[in-house]
């Protein structure tokens, strides 16, 4: 297969997947701002959690998890195994990982089809080479990621405990930007 080929085909996938999330979620706010405040002031606030099945992965272990979770904070970084930004953004949510410990349930997730688009085995394979060793989540109908997806790839997304977005984001972020937006949940925690 010719490289432009798979650029061609990449672009168009990357083409229907925003226009799914558009779809479900309508057109992101340009206003410049990534609070994630409704137009009345209060946090936005998704009332069901969702399960998510995890993988056997540098670790993780295979099982379901619940977003939000309901006995703590839950940061969420949505990525793809064809999203170079993705494997750029690897080293800060380590760094972050290791930083905010067991304070909050910490996982990435893709939304990709395992099994058709790339095998699980290819997913953990990526997962190995490029230093994933927290939580590892799949989103095989794009429910979560249509819920948080706070943009293009990658995303990241902090709940608080009662199921209030404290922070969102997309783009290639460092460590200290993960941090201070999973601190806002926990500040948010603190003071409820």
């Amino acid at each position: 297969m010719r490289r432009r080929d798979v650029l061609a085909g990449i672009g168009s996938l990357s083409v229907i997947g925003t226009a799914g999330v558009l779809a479900i979620r309508g057109p992101p706010s340009f206003d410049g701002t990534d609070d994630p405040e409704n137009s009345n002031g209060s946090a936005s606030t998704a009332t069901d959690s969702i399960t998510i099945e995890t993988v056997d992965a540098p670790g993780s272990e295979a099982g379901e998890v619940r977003i939000p979770a309901p006995d703590r904070a839950t940061f969420v970084d949505f990525f793809g195994t064809w999203c170079p930004p993705c494997i750029e953004q690897m080293p800060a949510l380590a760094e972050a990982n290791d930083r905010t410990g067991d304070d909050v349930l910490f996982l990435s997730v893709t939304s990709e089809a395992v099994g058709s688009s790339v095998t699980e085995e290819e997913l953990v394979g990526w997962w190995d080479e490029h230093g994933g060793n927290w939580l590892l989540g799949l989103d095989p109908t794009a429910e979560l990621t249509a819920r948080y997806l706070a943009g293009g790839y990658p995303s990241a997304v902090v709940i608080d405990a009662d199921g209030r977005v404290q922070w969102s984001n997309s783009g290639v972020k460092t460590a200290d930007e993960l941090v201070a937006g999973i601190e806002r949940a926990l500040e948010a925690e603190a003071d409820a």
